[in-house]
């Protein structure tokens, strides 16, 4: 029989998922092509010739770019066949619904079939995307789009390759701009040691559920199990915020706005890690159960959610990439260890109350 505290921190753990499940669904395709790693770097070196108040930065990892106008008149970047693609001024961002880029670059792949008024020749007819002067876009012409790598990369893949620079016409007026960049391919990282880590990291830490929870070792590792997990819970949280900085959100309003609609499941469960360890650091009752569901959770839905950090040159986070990659391995590490010693902590507690009660007497006819 489940005991009551245990009872009740299932209930209410239970219905913490069923909201947050009910609030991440419709949020899911909030960056959805914005890619987990990637081998290709994506950079802008600049606008040609320079304009004052015309910003632009590759985002996400590489898989926008994001264009911000503060010239206070209206600029325009051209599609792949020289027509007014967007447009981004005073009144905000609009987008040309007449021209295939509009379509083209609804994904990442640029599969998207083309609607019968997407014409390149045709007047433009413009449709607003944004209030602020502000825009972010996939743009096939600063992305690797064949299959397999580039013939230089494949000749030599110990080291970095230019394999082209790249360019976007922009329109001011009269005046022809250009937005300039690079793409460069990257020599994949070595993921082995890092999994070596994971795996002695989460057995080590899974290993503080052996000492008997009613000893003064138990209650010591119980505490040790809780600090980890809080510290892996702000490991959690600081990646997902690197991935909304890098997807170009600016100031704290912003980020926290973007994390609100873009990644509150991998946000609430670093959260929840957290608070789960100073649960346990606190030796409250079903500590243990609290232990091993929010490690459950935060390996797989920041862990598990993220292993392409592992074996990716370039992450999408603002800072280098071996940083998000050790930040990822505490989560896996405290997140794994964590259901490992809650779950050795409630195997024995139910045996240790097994054998207490004895067995049954037989019931006499």
């Amino acid at each position: 029989m489940i005991p009551p505290p245990l009872r009740r921190a299932g209930l209410v753990i239970g219905a913490g998922l069923v909201a947050v499940l009910t609030l991440a669904a419709p949020a899911a395709a909030h960056g959805a092509d914005a890619p987990d790693g990637t081998d290709y770097r994506i950079r802008v070196t600049g606008v040609t010739p320079p304009h004052a108040g015309l910003t632009v930065r590759a985002v996400e990892a590489g898989a926008r770019l994001e264009l911000v106008n503060a010239t206070g008149r209206d600029v325009q970047v051209i599609g792949y066949s020289g027509e007014p693609y967007l447009r981004v001024g005073p009144a905000g961002a609009y987008e040309n619904s007449r021209s295939p880029a509009t379509y083209l670059n609804r994904t990442l792949a640029g599969d998207t079939t083309l609607p019968a008024e997407a014409d390149p020749a045709a007047p433009p007819r413009w449709r607003k995307i944004a209030d602020e002067p502000r825009v972010r876009w996939h743009d096939q012409r600063t992305q690797w789009r064949d299959t397999g790598v580039p013939a230089p990369a494949a000749a030599d893949p110990t080291r970095a390759h230019r394999v082209r620079d790249w360019a976007v016409p922009v329109r001011d007026g009269t005046a022809q701009l250009e937005v300039r960049g690079t793409l460069d391919w990257v020599p994949p990282p070595d993921a082995y040691p890092w999994w070596v880590a994971a795996t002695l990291g989460f057995l080590l830490v899974g290993a503080a559920g052996l000492p008997p929870a009613g000893s003064v070792a138990g209650s010591q590792a119980l505490r040790a199990v809780g600090a980890l997990l809080a510290l892996g819970g702000a490991a959690a949280i600081t990646l997902v915020v690197g991935r909304e900085l890098d997807a170009g959100a600016t100031g704290l309003g912003a980020v926290l706005l973007g994390l609100l609609t873009g990644q509150v499941w991998a946000l609430l469960t670093g959260l929840g890690a957290v608070a789960a360890g100073g649960y346990a650091l606190a030796r409250r009752p079903a500590a243990d159960f609290a232990l091993a569901l929010a490690g459950a959770c935060l390996g797989v839905f920041v862990g598990v959610a993220n292993l392409a950090v592992l074996s990716r040159a370039v992450a999408p986070v603002p800072w280098p990439a071996q940083y998000a990659r050790l930040l990822l391995v505490v989560v896996l590490v405290t997140g794994v260890g964590a259901v490992g010693a809650g779950v050795l902590r409630l195997h024995a507690a139910a045996r240790a109350a097994a054998t207490a009660t004895g067995p049954r007497a037989p019931v006499a006819a």
